[in-house]
Protein backbone atom coordinates (compact mmCIF):
# COMPACT_ATOMS: atom_id res chain seq x y z
CA UNK A 1 0.00 0.00 0.00
CA UNK A 2 1.79 3.31 -0.97
CA UNK A 3 1.92 6.20 1.17
CA UNK A 4 -0.46 8.48 -0.19
CA UNK A 5 -3.75 5.67 -0.67
CA UNK A 6 -2.46 4.87 3.28
CA UNK A 7 -3.06 8.74 4.25
CA UNK A 8 -6.23 8.66 2.83
CA UNK A 9 -7.79 5.61 4.77
CA UNK A 10 -5.55 7.11 7.76
CA UNK A 11 -7.93 10.16 7.67
CA UNK A 12 -11.04 8.14 7.05
CA UNK A 13 -10.58 6.42 10.26
CA UNK A 14 -11.69 9.23 12.39
CA UNK A 15 -14.67 9.97 10.36
CA UNK A 16 -15.51 6.39 10.91
CA UNK A 17 -15.19 6.07 14.25
CA UNK A 18 -17.35 8.89 14.64
CA UNK A 19 -20.10 7.21 12.17
CA UNK A 20 -20.15 4.89 15.06
CA UNK A 21 -20.30 7.02 17.80
CA UNK A 22 -23.19 8.85 15.89
CA UNK A 23 -25.22 5.77 15.59
CA UNK A 24 -24.82 4.15 19.00
CA UNK A 25 -26.05 7.30 20.76
CA UNK A 26 -28.57 8.81 17.88
CA UNK A 27 -31.93 9.33 19.69
CA UNK A 28 -33.84 8.87 15.61
CA UNK A 29 -35.68 5.36 15.54
CA UNK A 30 -36.00 2.60 12.92
CA UNK A 31 -39.35 1.06 13.55
CA UNK A 32 -38.91 2.39 17.30
CA UNK A 33 -35.37 1.34 18.05
CA UNK A 34 -31.89 2.99 18.48
CA UNK A 35 -28.83 1.09 18.72
CA UNK A 36 -28.11 2.62 21.96
CA UNK A 37 -30.92 0.06 22.66
CA UNK A 38 -28.51 -2.59 21.19
CA UNK A 39 -25.78 -4.57 23.59
CA UNK A 40 -22.44 -4.86 22.16
CA UNK A 41 -22.36 -8.81 23.14
CA UNK A 42 -25.29 -9.12 20.50
CA UNK A 43 -28.71 -8.96 23.11
CA UNK A 44 -30.92 -6.62 22.60
CA UNK A 45 -33.35 -4.35 24.70
CA UNK A 46 -35.80 -6.25 26.99
CA UNK A 47 -39.12 -4.15 25.60
CA UNK A 48 -41.20 -5.78 23.00
CA UNK A 49 -42.04 -2.12 21.42
CA UNK A 50 -38.30 -1.74 20.49
CA UNK A 51 -37.63 -3.86 17.29
CA UNK A 52 -34.70 -3.36 14.99
CA UNK A 53 -34.82 -5.48 12.32
CA UNK A 54 -33.89 -5.37 9.09
CA UNK A 55 -35.26 -7.60 6.46
CA UNK A 56 -33.84 -8.21 3.26
CA UNK A 57 -35.27 -6.47 -0.12
CA UNK A 58 -37.43 -4.75 1.94
CA UNK A 59 -37.09 -1.16 2.35
CA UNK A 60 -37.86 0.57 5.63
CA UNK A 61 -39.94 4.13 5.84
CA UNK A 62 -37.92 5.46 8.07
CA UNK A 63 -33.92 6.21 8.10
CA UNK A 64 -33.05 5.08 11.65
CA UNK A 65 -30.05 4.62 13.52
CA UNK A 66 -29.01 1.53 11.67
CA UNK A 67 -29.96 1.89 8.25
CA UNK A 68 -27.83 5.69 8.82
CA UNK A 69 -24.63 3.56 10.29
CA UNK A 70 -24.91 1.71 6.56
CA UNK A 71 -25.29 4.72 4.84
CA UNK A 72 -22.18 6.44 6.56
CA UNK A 73 -19.97 3.52 5.95
CA UNK A 74 -20.95 3.21 2.40
CA UNK A 75 -20.05 7.27 2.22
CA UNK A 76 -16.92 6.19 3.90
CA UNK A 77 -15.88 3.68 1.26
CA UNK A 78 -17.13 5.80 -1.57
CA UNK A 79 -14.68 8.90 -0.91
CA UNK A 80 -11.91 6.18 -0.78
CA UNK A 81 -12.66 5.10 -4.09
CA UNK A 82 -13.23 8.62 -5.02
CA UNK A 83 -9.75 9.22 -4.10
CA UNK A 84 -8.15 6.70 -5.80
CA UNK A 85 -9.26 6.92 -9.14
CA UNK A 86 -10.29 10.99 -9.20
CA UNK A 87 -14.06 10.23 -10.58
CA UNK A 88 -15.46 6.92 -9.75
CA UNK A 89 -18.86 6.71 -7.98
CA UNK A 90 -19.84 5.46 -4.53
CA UNK A 91 -19.31 2.05 -4.26
CA UNK A 92 -23.10 0.98 -2.40
CA UNK A 93 -23.14 -0.70 1.05
CA UNK A 94 -21.61 -4.02 1.17
CA UNK A 95 -22.70 -5.68 4.38
CA UNK A 96 -23.92 -8.95 3.97
CA UNK A 97 -27.28 -10.72 5.28
CA UNK A 98 -26.85 -14.54 5.28
CA UNK A 99 -28.96 -16.57 2.65
CA UNK A 100 -32.45 -16.62 3.30
CA UNK A 101 -35.01 -19.91 3.16
CA UNK A 102 -36.19 -19.83 -0.21
CA UNK A 103 -39.35 -21.47 0.03
CA UNK A 104 -39.84 -24.89 -2.50
CA UNK A 105 -41.92 -24.55 -5.02
CA UNK A 106 -44.23 -27.26 -7.03
CA UNK A 107 -43.67 -25.99 -10.97
CA UNK A 108 -40.14 -27.10 -12.48
CA UNK A 109 -38.36 -23.70 -12.90
CA UNK A 110 -38.53 -20.58 -10.45
CA UNK A 111 -40.95 -17.92 -12.50
CA UNK A 112 -39.09 -15.06 -14.03
CA UNK A 113 -36.13 -16.13 -12.83
CA UNK A 114 -32.22 -16.48 -14.76
CA UNK A 115 -30.07 -18.02 -13.49
CA UNK A 116 -27.57 -14.80 -13.47
CA UNK A 117 -27.52 -11.16 -13.88
CA UNK A 118 -24.06 -10.99 -15.73
CA UNK A 119 -20.56 -12.16 -15.61
CA UNK A 120 -17.32 -9.97 -15.21
CA UNK A 121 -13.96 -10.81 -15.78
CA UNK A 122 -11.56 -8.99 -12.71
CA UNK A 123 -7.72 -8.97 -13.33
CA UNK A 124 -5.32 -6.36 -11.37
CA UNK A 125 -4.07 -3.44 -13.62
CA UNK A 126 -0.52 -1.92 -13.00
CA UNK A 127 -1.89 1.89 -12.38
CA UNK A 128 0.61 5.19 -13.15
CA UNK A 129 1.54 4.93 -9.30
CA UNK A 130 2.93 1.37 -9.92
CA UNK A 131 0.34 -0.71 -7.47
CA UNK A 132 -2.22 -3.42 -8.97
CA UNK A 133 -5.88 -2.18 -8.93
CA UNK A 134 -8.48 -4.82 -9.75
CA UNK A 135 -10.25 -3.34 -12.78
CA UNK A 136 -13.17 -5.18 -14.65
CA UNK A 137 -11.97 -6.57 -17.98
CA UNK A 138 -15.01 -8.07 -19.61
CA UNK A 139 -18.79 -7.61 -18.58
CA UNK A 140 -21.39 -10.23 -20.17
CA UNK A 141 -23.84 -9.19 -21.28
CA UNK A 142 -23.54 -5.74 -22.12
CA UNK A 143 -26.43 -4.11 -20.55
CA UNK A 144 -27.82 -1.19 -23.06
CA UNK A 145 -31.13 1.49 -23.10
CA UNK A 146 -30.46 1.89 -19.60
CA UNK A 147 -31.45 5.46 -17.89
CA UNK A 148 -29.07 7.23 -16.21
CA UNK A 149 -29.77 5.95 -12.51
CA UNK A 150 -29.70 2.76 -13.83
CA UNK A 151 -26.48 3.09 -15.33
CA UNK A 152 -24.91 4.78 -12.33
CA UNK A 153 -26.47 1.97 -9.71
CA UNK A 154 -24.77 -0.82 -12.06
CA UNK A 155 -21.46 1.25 -11.86
CA UNK A 156 -21.96 1.44 -8.07
CA UNK A 157 -22.48 -2.38 -7.83
CA UNK A 158 -19.32 -3.63 -10.56
CA UNK A 159 -17.63 -1.00 -8.62
CA UNK A 160 -17.86 -2.87 -5.62
CA UNK A 161 -17.33 -6.03 -6.91
CA UNK A 162 -13.69 -6.05 -7.85
CA UNK A 163 -12.90 -5.11 -3.90
CA UNK A 164 -14.47 -9.08 -2.85
CA UNK A 165 -12.75 -10.57 -6.03
CA UNK A 166 -9.46 -9.09 -5.05
CA UNK A 167 -10.22 -8.13 -0.93
CA UNK A 168 -6.29 -8.28 -1.02
CA UNK A 169 -6.26 -4.74 -2.36
CA UNK A 170 -3.02 -3.58 -4.43
CA UNK A 171 -0.15 -6.37 -3.40
CA UNK A 172 -0.13 -8.09 -6.33
CA UNK A 173 2.51 -9.10 -8.45
CA UNK A 174 2.73 -11.54 -11.71
CA UNK A 175 2.77 -15.35 -10.52
CA UNK A 176 3.73 -18.07 -12.00
CA UNK A 177 1.70 -20.95 -10.19
CA UNK A 178 -1.62 -20.16 -7.92
CA UNK A 179 -4.32 -22.33 -7.26
CA UNK A 180 -7.93 -22.48 -8.50
CA UNK A 181 -9.74 -21.21 -5.29
CA UNK A 182 -13.66 -20.32 -5.51
CA UNK A 183 -15.82 -18.00 -2.69
CA UNK A 184 -18.98 -16.08 -2.66
CA UNK A 185 -20.36 -12.83 -1.13
CA UNK A 186 -22.69 -10.90 -0.71
CA UNK A 187 -23.52 -7.26 -1.59
CA UNK A 188 -25.99 -5.45 0.02
CA UNK A 189 -27.30 -1.89 -0.71
CA UNK A 190 -28.94 0.47 2.16
CA UNK A 191 -32.32 0.35 0.86
CA UNK A 192 -31.82 -4.02 1.73
CA UNK A 193 -31.65 -4.97 -2.56
CA UNK A 194 -28.96 -7.95 -2.48
CA UNK A 195 -27.16 -9.58 -5.41
CA UNK A 196 -24.89 -13.01 -4.40
CA UNK A 197 -21.63 -12.97 -5.85
CA UNK A 198 -19.86 -15.99 -7.21
CA UNK A 199 -16.12 -15.63 -7.72
CA UNK A 200 -13.43 -18.52 -9.35
CA UNK A 201 -10.23 -16.95 -9.33
CA UNK A 202 -7.27 -18.93 -11.34
CA UNK A 203 -4.06 -18.14 -13.02
CA UNK A 204 -5.01 -18.13 -17.23
CA UNK A 205 -2.93 -20.50 -18.78
CA UNK A 206 0.36 -19.37 -20.36
CA UNK A 207 4.37 -18.86 -20.12
CA UNK A 208 6.19 -16.80 -17.61
CA UNK A 209 4.81 -14.81 -14.60
CA UNK A 210 1.69 -13.34 -14.99
CA UNK A 211 -1.49 -12.19 -13.52
CA UNK A 212 -4.27 -14.00 -12.28
CA UNK A 213 -7.74 -13.36 -13.25
CA UNK A 214 -11.66 -13.63 -11.48
CA UNK A 215 -14.42 -14.58 -13.43
CA UNK A 216 -17.44 -13.32 -10.92
CA UNK A 217 -21.34 -14.46 -11.55
CA UNK A 218 -23.34 -11.84 -10.18
CA UNK A 219 -26.79 -13.53 -9.24
CA UNK A 220 -29.90 -13.14 -7.28
CA UNK A 221 -29.99 -16.15 -6.63
CA UNK A 222 -28.68 -18.15 -3.73
CA UNK A 223 -26.83 -21.63 -4.93
CA UNK A 224 -23.27 -22.32 -4.04
CA UNK A 225 -22.56 -25.80 -5.14
CA UNK A 226 -24.83 -25.12 -8.44
CA UNK A 227 -22.59 -21.85 -9.37
CA UNK A 228 -19.60 -24.17 -8.79
CA UNK A 229 -20.85 -26.63 -10.82
CA UNK A 230 -20.98 -23.72 -13.27
CA UNK A 231 -17.51 -22.10 -12.68
CA UNK A 232 -15.56 -25.82 -13.84
CA UNK A 233 -17.37 -25.74 -16.76
CA UNK A 234 -15.97 -22.17 -17.24
CA UNK A 235 -12.38 -23.20 -16.34
CA UNK A 236 -12.22 -25.71 -18.18
CA UNK A 237 -13.30 -23.47 -21.34
CA UNK A 238 -10.45 -20.76 -20.44
CA UNK A 239 -7.99 -23.07 -21.03
CA UNK A 240 -9.01 -23.05 -24.70
CA UNK A 241 -9.17 -19.42 -24.73
CA UNK A 242 -11.73 -16.52 -23.21
CA UNK A 243 -14.21 -16.75 -26.34
CA UNK A 244 -14.71 -20.22 -25.44
CA UNK A 245 -16.88 -18.86 -21.95
CA UNK A 246 -18.83 -16.68 -23.75
CA UNK A 247 -21.32 -19.39 -25.66
CA UNK A 248 -21.84 -21.48 -22.78
CA UNK A 249 -22.62 -18.50 -20.52
CA UNK A 250 -25.43 -17.38 -22.82
CA UNK A 251 -26.98 -20.82 -22.96
CA UNK A 252 -26.96 -20.43 -19.74
CA UNK A 253 -28.16 -16.93 -19.13
CA UNK A 254 -31.93 -18.40 -21.57
CA UNK A 255 -31.87 -21.27 -19.42
CA UNK A 256 -34.90 -21.14 -16.46
CA UNK A 257 -33.43 -21.51 -12.77
CA UNK A 258 -34.73 -25.10 -12.37
CA UNK A 259 -37.08 -25.08 -8.64
CA UNK A 260 -35.56 -27.38 -5.41
CA UNK A 261 -35.25 -30.91 -6.78
CA UNK A 262 -35.05 -30.65 -10.83
CA UNK A 263 -32.27 -30.22 -13.01
CA UNK A 264 -31.87 -27.79 -16.10
CA UNK A 265 -29.90 -29.28 -19.63
CA UNK A 266 -27.72 -27.15 -20.97
CA UNK A 267 -25.63 -27.79 -24.26
CA UNK A 268 -22.38 -26.50 -25.18
CA UNK A 269 -19.51 -27.27 -26.94
CA UNK A 270 -16.26 -27.49 -26.24
CA UNK A 271 -13.25 -28.69 -27.96
CA UNK A 272 -11.62 -32.24 -27.74
CA UNK A 273 -15.26 -33.24 -26.71
CA UNK A 274 -17.60 -31.55 -28.96
CA UNK A 275 -20.83 -30.83 -27.73
CA UNK A 276 -22.32 -31.88 -24.51
CA UNK A 277 -25.16 -31.69 -22.61
CA UNK A 278 -24.20 -30.11 -18.73
CA UNK A 279 -26.96 -31.41 -16.23
CA UNK A 280 -27.29 -28.20 -13.41
CA UNK A 281 -29.38 -30.05 -10.99
CA UNK A 282 -30.27 -27.68 -7.75
CA UNK A 283 -31.15 -29.87 -4.27
CA UNK A 284 -33.89 -30.57 -2.78
CA UNK A 285 -33.21 -28.50 0.54
CA UNK A 286 -33.25 -25.63 -0.87
CA UNK A 287 -32.36 -23.62 2.56
CA UNK A 288 -28.87 -25.82 2.61
CA UNK A 289 -28.32 -24.95 -1.11
CA UNK A 290 -25.91 -22.28 -0.50
CA UNK A 291 -23.15 -24.44 1.83
CA UNK A 292 -20.75 -26.69 2.43
CA UNK A 293 -20.03 -28.17 5.77
CA UNK A 294 -17.11 -30.23 4.42
CA UNK A 295 -15.00 -27.19 5.00
CA UNK A 296 -16.48 -25.97 8.61
CA UNK A 297 -15.73 -29.69 10.20
CA UNK A 298 -12.51 -30.08 8.68
CA UNK A 299 -11.13 -26.45 9.93
CA UNK A 300 -13.36 -27.29 13.42
CA UNK A 301 -13.74 -29.65 15.76
CA UNK A 302 -17.37 -30.58 16.77
CA UNK A 303 -16.41 -28.96 20.17
CA UNK A 304 -15.24 -26.04 18.51
CA UNK A 305 -18.35 -25.88 16.30
CA UNK A 306 -20.21 -25.88 19.27
CA UNK A 307 -18.41 -22.86 20.73
CA UNK A 308 -18.79 -21.21 17.78
CA UNK A 309 -22.36 -21.85 17.53
CA UNK A 310 -23.14 -20.91 21.55
CA UNK A 311 -21.72 -17.62 20.70
CA UNK A 312 -23.78 -16.94 17.17
CA UNK A 313 -26.97 -18.13 18.91
CA UNK A 314 -25.86 -15.24 21.56
CA UNK A 315 -25.47 -12.52 18.67
CA UNK A 316 -21.88 -11.73 19.64
CA UNK A 317 -19.00 -10.42 17.14
CA UNK A 318 -17.38 -13.02 15.54
CA UNK A 319 -14.15 -12.91 13.71
CA UNK A 320 -12.65 -15.71 11.15
CA UNK A 321 -9.16 -15.48 10.32
CA UNK A 322 -7.83 -18.11 7.20
CA UNK A 323 -5.84 -17.89 4.09
CA UNK A 324 -7.92 -19.20 1.61
CA UNK A 325 -11.08 -16.81 0.25
CA UNK A 326 -12.99 -19.96 -0.01
CA UNK A 327 -12.52 -21.15 3.27
CA UNK A 328 -13.76 -18.12 4.74
CA UNK A 329 -16.97 -17.97 2.98
CA UNK A 330 -17.98 -21.57 3.23
CA UNK A 331 -17.60 -21.29 7.21
CA UNK A 332 -19.39 -18.40 7.57
CA UNK A 333 -22.16 -19.55 5.31
CA UNK A 334 -22.17 -22.60 7.33
CA UNK A 335 -22.53 -21.17 10.59
CA UNK A 336 -25.39 -18.99 9.97
CA UNK A 337 -27.34 -21.90 8.21
CA UNK A 338 -26.66 -23.71 11.63
CA UNK A 339 -29.12 -21.31 13.32
CA UNK A 340 -32.12 -22.72 11.06
CA UNK A 341 -34.98 -21.74 11.43
CA UNK A 342 -33.54 -18.64 12.95
CA UNK A 343 -31.82 -16.45 10.35
CA UNK A 344 -28.82 -14.22 11.19
CA UNK A 345 -30.07 -10.25 11.30
CA UNK A 346 -27.08 -8.41 11.49
CA UNK A 347 -23.62 -7.92 9.63
CA UNK A 348 -22.34 -10.51 7.85
CA UNK A 349 -18.86 -10.22 5.42
CA UNK A 350 -17.79 -13.64 4.31
CA UNK A 351 -14.42 -11.47 3.06
CA UNK A 352 -13.58 -8.23 4.46
CA UNK A 353 -11.58 -6.79 1.52
CA UNK A 354 -8.56 -4.83 2.94
CA UNK A 355 -9.80 -1.36 2.32
CA UNK A 356 -12.79 -2.22 4.39
CA UNK A 357 -11.04 -3.90 7.50
CA UNK A 358 -12.24 -0.76 10.04
CA UNK A 359 -15.48 -2.88 10.19
CA UNK A 360 -14.10 -4.54 12.92
CA UNK A 361 -14.75 -1.68 15.04
CA UNK A 362 -18.40 -1.93 14.44
CA UNK A 363 -20.09 -1.95 18.07
CA UNK A 364 -23.03 -3.82 16.86
CA UNK A 365 -23.20 -7.75 16.51
CA UNK A 366 -21.70 -9.71 13.34
CA UNK A 367 -19.72 -12.44 11.49
CA UNK A 368 -16.86 -10.78 9.47
CA UNK A 369 -13.84 -13.18 7.44
CA UNK A 370 -10.81 -11.89 7.70
CA UNK A 371 -7.37 -13.02 5.78
CA UNK A 372 -4.10 -14.03 7.63
CA UNK A 373 -2.54 -11.18 6.46
CA UNK A 374 -4.90 -8.71 7.87
CA UNK A 375 -5.42 -10.91 11.28
CA UNK A 376 -3.25 -7.87 13.38
CA UNK A 377 -5.45 -5.18 12.40
CA UNK A 378 -8.66 -7.16 12.84
CA UNK A 379 -7.71 -8.49 16.42
CA UNK A 380 -7.43 -5.76 18.42
CA UNK A 381 -10.84 -5.93 19.54
CA UNK A 382 -12.23 -6.07 22.85
CA UNK A 383 -15.70 -8.44 23.57
CA UNK A 384 -15.11 -11.01 20.87
CA UNK A 385 -14.90 -14.13 19.31
CA UNK A 386 -11.65 -14.57 16.75
CA UNK A 387 -11.55 -17.90 15.04
CA UNK A 388 -8.44 -19.33 13.43
CA UNK A 389 -9.43 -21.52 10.68
CA UNK A 390 -6.05 -21.63 9.10
CA UNK A 391 -3.59 -25.32 9.33
CA UNK A 392 -0.82 -25.45 11.22
CA UNK A 393 -2.21 -22.99 13.91
CA UNK A 394 -0.91 -22.86 17.52
CA UNK A 395 -4.78 -22.00 18.98
CA UNK A 396 -8.11 -22.11 17.35
CA UNK A 397 -9.73 -19.11 19.65
CA UNK A 398 -7.02 -16.20 19.69
CA UNK A 399 -9.59 -14.19 21.98
CA UNK A 400 -12.75 -15.31 23.58
CA UNK A 401 -15.17 -14.06 25.85
CA UNK A 402 -14.20 -17.28 28.00
CA UNK A 403 -17.70 -18.80 28.39
CA UNK A 404 -18.60 -20.08 24.74
CA UNK A 405 -18.21 -23.42 26.28
CA UNK A 406 -21.16 -22.89 29.44
CA UNK A 407 -23.32 -21.47 27.04
CA UNK A 408 -25.57 -24.21 25.78
CA UNK A 409 -27.51 -26.08 27.90
CA UNK A 410 -24.93 -29.14 29.07
CA UNK A 411 -27.66 -32.10 27.81
CA UNK A 412 -28.26 -30.64 25.50
CA UNK A 413 -25.00 -30.14 23.94
CA UNK A 414 -24.17 -33.10 24.35
CA UNK A 415 -27.31 -34.49 22.45
CA UNK A 416 -25.71 -32.40 19.40
CA UNK A 417 -22.07 -33.77 20.01
CA UNK A 418 -23.51 -37.62 20.05
CA UNK A 419 -25.47 -36.86 16.90
CA UNK A 420 -22.78 -35.65 14.91
CA UNK A 421 -20.91 -38.44 15.77
CA UNK A 422 -22.54 -40.08 12.73
CA UNK A 423 -20.26 -38.02 10.66
CA UNK A 424 -16.88 -38.74 10.22
CA UNK A 425 -13.41 -37.30 7.59
CA UNK A 426 -15.01 -39.33 4.13
CA UNK A 427 -18.78 -38.41 5.06
CA UNK A 428 -20.09 -36.43 1.69
CA UNK A 429 -21.72 -33.69 1.40
CA UNK A 430 -25.01 -35.54 0.68
CA UNK A 431 -24.22 -37.37 4.29
CA UNK A 432 -23.02 -33.75 5.80
CA UNK A 433 -26.32 -31.87 4.48
CA UNK A 434 -28.35 -35.20 6.47
CA UNK A 435 -26.40 -35.39 9.60
CA UNK A 436 -25.76 -31.76 10.58
CA UNK A 437 -29.35 -30.40 10.39
CA UNK A 438 -30.49 -33.46 11.99
CA UNK A 439 -28.06 -32.22 15.21
CA UNK A 440 -28.42 -28.79 15.29
CA UNK A 441 -32.37 -28.86 14.58
CA UNK A 442 -33.76 -30.54 17.57
CA UNK A 443 -31.80 -28.29 19.50
CA UNK A 444 -34.36 -25.74 19.12
CA UNK A 445 -37.37 -28.04 18.51
CA UNK A 446 -36.58 -28.27 22.95
CA UNK A 447 -35.43 -25.25 23.56
CA UNK A 448 -38.64 -22.76 22.02
CA UNK A 449 -40.26 -25.15 19.70
CA UNK A 450 -43.53 -25.26 22.55
CA UNK A 451 -43.76 -21.40 20.96
CA UNK A 452 -47.09 -22.10 19.15
CA UNK A 453 -48.81 -22.44 22.32
CA UNK A 454 -48.05 -18.88 23.38
CA UNK A 455 -49.37 -16.94 20.37
CA UNK A 456 -52.50 -16.00 21.70
CA UNK A 457 -55.26 -14.66 18.89
CA UNK A 458 -58.22 -13.16 19.91
CA UNK A 459 -59.65 -13.84 16.63
CA UNK A 460 -59.28 -16.41 13.67
CA UNK A 461 -58.23 -13.38 11.59
CA UNK A 462 -56.65 -11.38 14.55
CA UNK A 463 -52.83 -11.61 14.50
CA UNK A 464 -51.27 -13.31 17.56
CA UNK A 465 -49.67 -12.42 20.62
CA UNK A 466 -46.44 -14.06 21.81
CA UNK A 467 -46.84 -14.57 25.82
CA UNK A 468 -42.91 -14.42 26.43
CA UNK A 469 -43.30 -14.75 30.13
CA UNK A 470 -45.58 -17.67 30.16
CA UNK A 471 -43.59 -19.19 27.59
CA UNK A 472 -40.52 -19.17 29.18
CA UNK A 473 -41.41 -20.37 32.92
CA UNK A 474 -43.35 -23.45 31.38
CA UNK A 475 -39.93 -24.93 30.23
CA UNK A 476 -38.89 -27.21 33.20
CA UNK A 477 -35.07 -27.79 32.87
CA UNK A 478 -33.36 -24.79 34.91
CA UNK A 479 -30.59 -24.96 32.25
CA UNK A 480 -32.39 -24.67 28.99
CA UNK A 481 -34.78 -21.51 30.98
CA UNK A 482 -31.67 -19.89 31.80
CA UNK A 483 -30.54 -20.16 28.38
CA UNK A 484 -33.91 -19.42 26.41
CA UNK A 485 -34.54 -16.42 28.76
CA UNK A 486 -31.73 -15.01 27.21
CA UNK A 487 -31.90 -16.27 23.69
CA UNK A 488 -35.46 -14.45 23.27
CA UNK A 489 -33.55 -11.07 23.46
CA UNK A 490 -32.21 -11.70 20.38
CA UNK A 491 -33.07 -10.20 17.04
CA UNK A 492 -33.22 -13.29 15.20
CA UNK A 493 -35.78 -14.97 17.71
CA UNK A 494 -37.60 -11.41 17.72
CA UNK A 495 -38.10 -11.61 14.11
CA UNK A 496 -38.92 -15.24 13.86
CA UNK A 497 -41.55 -14.47 16.35
CA UNK A 498 -43.00 -11.25 15.14
CA UNK A 499 -43.22 -13.60 11.69
CA UNK A 500 -45.29 -16.08 13.75
CA UNK A 501 -47.33 -13.61 15.02
CA UNK A 502 -48.35 -11.87 11.76
CA UNK A 503 -48.93 -15.01 9.76
CA UNK A 504 -52.70 -16.42 9.23
CA UNK A 505 -53.74 -18.65 11.67
CA UNK A 506 -54.42 -20.82 9.02
CA UNK A 507 -50.66 -21.39 8.02
CA UNK A 508 -49.93 -22.84 11.22
CA UNK A 509 -48.23 -25.91 11.52
CA UNK A 510 -47.00 -25.39 7.86
CA UNK A 511 -43.55 -24.43 7.73
CA UNK A 512 -40.57 -26.98 8.13
CA UNK A 513 -40.02 -26.08 11.40
CA UNK A 514 -43.53 -26.91 12.24
CA UNK A 515 -43.89 -30.17 10.74
CA UNK A 516 -40.18 -30.91 12.26
CA UNK A 517 -41.55 -29.86 15.97
CA UNK A 518 -44.89 -32.24 15.69
CA UNK A 519 -42.66 -35.36 14.19
CA UNK A 520 -40.49 -34.86 17.24
CA UNK A 521 -43.50 -34.27 19.48
CA UNK A 522 -45.06 -37.49 18.20
CA UNK A 523 -41.87 -39.63 19.24
CA UNK A 524 -42.11 -38.19 22.41
CA UNK A 525 -45.43 -39.25 22.84
CA UNK A 526 -45.02 -42.88 21.56
CA UNK A 527 -41.87 -43.32 23.88
CA UNK A 528 -43.82 -42.37 26.93
CA UNK A 529 -46.51 -44.85 25.66
CA UNK A 530 -43.31 -47.33 25.87
CA UNK A 531 -42.35 -46.68 29.44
Amino acid sequence: MNSRFKRIIDSRIGRLQRAHMLCAHSNSNMNGVTLSNVKKRGTKANSRKHRSVFLPGEDQPDMGAMKRFSTLFSSFRGKISKDRTGNEPDVPASTELSPVEEKAKEQRYTSGQFFFEYLVVVRPKKTKDGIYEPQIIYQFPKKDGMVRFQKEEEEKTLKALTLFCFPEGVNWAPLTEYPSETFSFVLTDVDGTRKNGYCRRLLPDGKGARLPEAYCIISNLACFGLFSQIFDEVEQRRKFSMAMIYPFMQSLRESAFPAPGHTVNIKSFIPERGTEIISLTRPTDSWLEHVDFRTLFKCLSDEEVLQVFAATVLERRIIFIADELGTLSQVIHAVAVLLYPFIWQHTLISIVPEILIDVVMAPTPYLLGVQKSLADQATDQTELLVVDLSEGRKETFIKCMGDEDTILPHKLKDEIKQALSAKNEKSSLEELNRVVPEAFLPFFIKTVGHFAKYIVRKGKDQRGEFQRTNFCKAIESKSTRRFVKTFVQTQMFDLFIQEMEQRPASQDGTGLFDKKITEYQKRMREKAKKN
